[in-house]
């Protein structure tokens, strides 16, 4: 007697689908840094030219094994990332998964900061401007919107410092914390490298207060530019779901319209939201290499544009590629959220 295989469920096959596609994604993105690095020229020459004399760079490159074929490099490239090896810098000497735990830490903690200020900017504005559509209120917040929106970061962080700090002297202009925090936190165990989370293990009020004193700014300045972006979204959303046959018929059971939008469109109008969170952790990513330089806040932007101006492109590259990765992993669990939340994608 045959036995039947049932099959997957929707969900099930679309997860899947979504899951395979990060490999060639990473694997096509991976490829394109490493030869687009490659056409700059060797990395060695790139760090050290004009530093060492001929034969002491060709040793280096012989050394590093740049004198070989480039598929040969591109190989062994590859079999490194497999092992979780991402390179060392020419620099420092230090080795990029090194780089990539302490330094990252940094950068997710920015990045949770200032999904927090988006998200308390970004949703009761939308909501405001959905509800009083065309009215002052409305125009206001859009026009918020797009300037926060179309604002360099690195310009709205001069202004945040000029103000809160040099003028008013209301919070610290850059660090994570005040340089007796940081001593006291980098003796604490287990360290977790994100700030607030030592503070909270080393239980001082006061480190904890120092460590939200200094995030503030960078988390505004990050924040705003994906307020902007939540904003516009839940508005349109808003005013879309409004218009849907539930909303009318709420509307005709003498349901008020404060209670409609909370009750029945709010959380419709919250689905795109989600779908949109992907492509803002690569744009917060992106964002972050202006903010952490801006405020000195020493994460994966920071050491990024220094690697960058030192032209170490081995540190460059993996640090890339290693972006590339957590933006397509990232990008995969907000479509299983969205899939979870919303049952249409999944057809």
């Amino acid at each position: 007697m045959a036995v039947k295989v049932l099959p997957r469920s929707p969900l099930v096959r679309y997860l899947l689908v979504r899951l395979a596609l990060i490999i060639p994604t990473v694997f096509i993105l991976v490829t394109v840094v490493f030869f687009f690095m490659r056409v700059i020229g060797d990395p060695i020459t790139a760090s050290q030219g004009g530093r060492l004399s001929a034969a002491a760079l060709a040793a280096r490159k012989a050394a590093a094994g740049f004198d070989r074929p480039i598929l040969t490099q591109y190989g062994e490239y590859l079999g490194g990332l497999v092992r979780g090896d991402f390179g060392t810098a020419l620099t420092d000497h230090r080795a990029i998964s090194e780089v990539l735990v302490t330094n990252g830490a940094a950068t997710l903690e920015l990045v949770m900061w200032a999904l927090i200020v988006a998200f308390a900017l970004g949703v009761p504005l939308g909501r405001l401007a959905a509800r009083y559509r065309d009215k002052l209120p409305d125009v206001s917040i859009r026009i918020f919107a797009v300037l926060v929106y179309a604002a360099p970061v690195f310009f709205v962080g001069l202004l945040l410092k000029l103000l809160f700090s040099a003028t008013l002297g209301w919070l610290p202009s850059s660090g994570r914390a005040s340089a007796s925090v940081e001593i006291a936190l980098n003796h604490i165990k287990p360290k977790t490298n994100i700030m607030i989370v030592d503070a909270l293990i080393y239980q001082d009020p006061g480190y904890i207060a120092d460590v939200l004193k200094h995030a503030i700014l960078p988390a505004v300045a990050l924040g705003l530019l994906t307020a902007g972006v939540f904003i516009r979204l839940i508005r349109i959303n808003l005013l879309e779901t409004m218009r849907t046959d539930y909303v009318t018929a709420a509307r005709a059971r003498g349901v008020s319209e404060r209670l409609v939008v909370r009750k029945h469109a709010f959380r419709n109008a919250l689905v795109p939201v989600v779908t949109v969170m992907g492509m803002q952790i690569a744009m917060m990513l992106g964002g972050a290499i202006l903010t952490e330089t801006t405020f000195e806040w020493q994460g994966i932007g920071y050491v990024l544009a220094k690697y960058l101006l030192a032209r170490d492109f081995v540190a460059v590259q993996g640090i890339v590629t290693a972006i590339a990765v957590v933006v397509a992993v990232s990008s995969f669990l907000i479509d299983v959220i969205n899939a979870l939340v919303d049952p249409r994608v999944r057809y």
